[in-house]
């Protein structure tokens, strides 16, 4: 007979903890299942402005949430794609977009189409064929549309919000459907002395919260995971050198445009994220070949508008937990591991170990089989978005300093570089099973880092040119002509959730 469990401990906020009560209160009766999340005000979480990736609609679909009301809460703007400055080389810039790359030929991939073109002659970007990425240079938007015929179907969007304020927006829903918060500390944690499991945190005031089952989100500290149940952590540093981020918020300059940008640096990148209020920035550097003094120089000197506080350093360690699911506990968000945030997949790993927790529900008899389908299926998750973080540092030419020196010349993970190689040599890039990652996300990055195949599909090889430039500049006719037609992502933010340039 199958018993439930009862009482559910999150320890820690921010965006993991209040995820987390929030989807486990969407499922669960609170007259049947009582939630309790544990954190302390004291302790300040990591958040910054959050760039997103089109996953999050379907998390704020499952809790219900109108998205109207989910951006004027969490100063949200829409996100239509990330832009790349200098990555490949210096000079270079490239738009990875959401959505597809024009439209697939006699069910051959398009960028074959707009390789053999290439080939032959001038060719616009490939980003020119994807209207997401018009769209976003543009500044203009608009939701997708059902009509598979329509351009607007080819619409794929994600959010800039103020990841703080996304917290305090799913507390209010959590604690709406009966998830109950407790302030304190943690100081230790109780464990069965047979089993192993854990049965209680006890807080600084010596108050005990037990539970049948717990989730660590206390972030970097990993409570639980690490200070508890001492599981190992799987260092990636050697593929993913950058430790350390100085971020800084800015004053808005300018339009707001539906795109992140990410900066390359002499030892990092810069990310660019408008919310509605300011701009999101940071520095991610490699301490090994830049120190901190340095890093909030380049940060400082190249925000756009008057920066809002001084410079604040975060350290960090790219990798993950060998096990995320650890006896009855389940470490989510930054206790459960990190890559970092150059295709900004945080929120999407948290929602990951979120939702497939929910997928694999266990009853109090806590199955050995799901705790390992659980680990195998998230550590997969961790192993595909790195590699394709990773290929972003690989694929360059730069050779400016000994950071890009040390990052084009490393070795990468051998699943990363069956990918490189069959791009290269053919241009074929294929979506292996759950992928977050698909076709035009890596054709989008090969391309933009000048990773061009040494031979294209037989099929499209064979169109005539005169054909294949005819299809193209139709496509490229059509994407232009319904960015044209569309309002600007100022406007629509204005008449969607009622922002205001006085906001700002």
């Amino acid at each position: 007979m199958t018993t439930i469990l009862k009482r559910f401990v999150i320890v820690g906020g921010g965006s993991a903890g209040w995820m987390t009560a929030a989807a486990l209160s969407s499922v669960y009766d609170p007259n049947t299942v009582e939630i309790v999340l544990v954190e302390s005000d004291a302790i300040g979480t990591v958040g910054v402005g959050e760039a997103t990736i089109p996953d999050i609609l379907k998390f704020n679909a499952m809790l219900g949430l109108r998205e109207d009301e989910f951006m004027r809460a969490t100063d949200a703007t829409f996100k239509l794609g990330i832009q790349f400055v200098d990555w490949g080389r210096k000079g270079d810039v490239y738009v990875h977009p959401f959505g597809e790359h024009g439209a697939d030929l006699n069910g051959i991939d398009f960028h074959h189409y707009w390789l053999a073109a290439h080939e032959t002659g001038d060719v616009p970007a490939i980003e020119e064929f994807s209207l997401c990425a018009v769209a976003a240079k543009a500044g203009k938007f608009a939701l997708p549309s059902r009509d598979a015929r329509s351009v607007l179907s080819q619409m794929g969007y994600a959010y800039h919000f103020d990841a703080n304020l996304y917290g305090r927006f799913l507390r209010r829903f959590a604690e709406g459907r009966g998830v109950r918060r407790i302030e304190g500390e943690v100081r230790e944690v109780g464990r069965d002395p047979s089993s192993g499991f854990v049965t209680e945190v006890r807080l600084s005031d010596d108050r005990a919260v037990s539970g049948d089952f717990f989730f660590d989100c206390s972030g970097f500290r990993a409570l639980l995971h690490e200070g508890a149940l001492d599981v190992p952590f799987i260092d990636w540093s050697h593929w993913l050198p950058c430790d350390r981020a100085q971020v800084v918020p800015s004053a808005h300059v300018g339009p707001i445009k539906p795109l992140t940008t990410s900066t390359a640096k002499t030892g990092g990148w810069q990310w660019r994220i408008p919310t509605q209020r300011r701009i999101g920035n940071g520095h991610v550097y490699c301490s090994a070949f830049m120190d901190d003094v340095s890093a909030a120089e380049v940060l400082l000197e190249t925000v756009d508008g008057p920066p809002l506080s001084e410079p604040r350093r975060i350290a960090f360690r790219t990798g993950h937990r060998r096990s995320f699911w650890e006896k009855n506990c389940v470490a989510i968000g930054l206790s459960a591991g990190f890559i970092e945030p150059l295709e900004s997949t945080s929120i999407h790993l948290i929602q990951q170990g979120i939702s497939r927790f929910i997928a694999l529900m266990p009853d109090t008899s806590l199955p050995e089989t799901l705790r390992r389908e659980y680990n195998r299926s998230m550590r997969a998750d961790f192993e595909e978005v790195r590699d394709f973080i990773v290929l972003h540092y690989k694929a360059t030419e730069r050779n400016d300093s000994p950071f890009w020196d040390y990052c084009r010349t490393m070795d990468v993970p051998d699943s990363l570089q069956r990918k490189i190689d069959l791009f290269r040599e053919s241009g074929r890039a294929f979506r292996h099973g759950e992928e977050l990652f698909a076709r035009p996300s890596w054709v989008a990055v090969f391309l933009g880092q000048n990773i061009l195949p040494s031979r294209l599909h037989p099929v499209a090889s064979q169109v005539p040119e005169q054909k294949v430039r005819q299809s193209l500049s139709s496509m490229r006719r059509a994407i232009t002509t319904t960015a044209d037609t569309m309002p600007s992502h100022e406007d629509f933010l204005s008449r969607y959730c009622g922002w205001k340039p006085s906001l700002q």
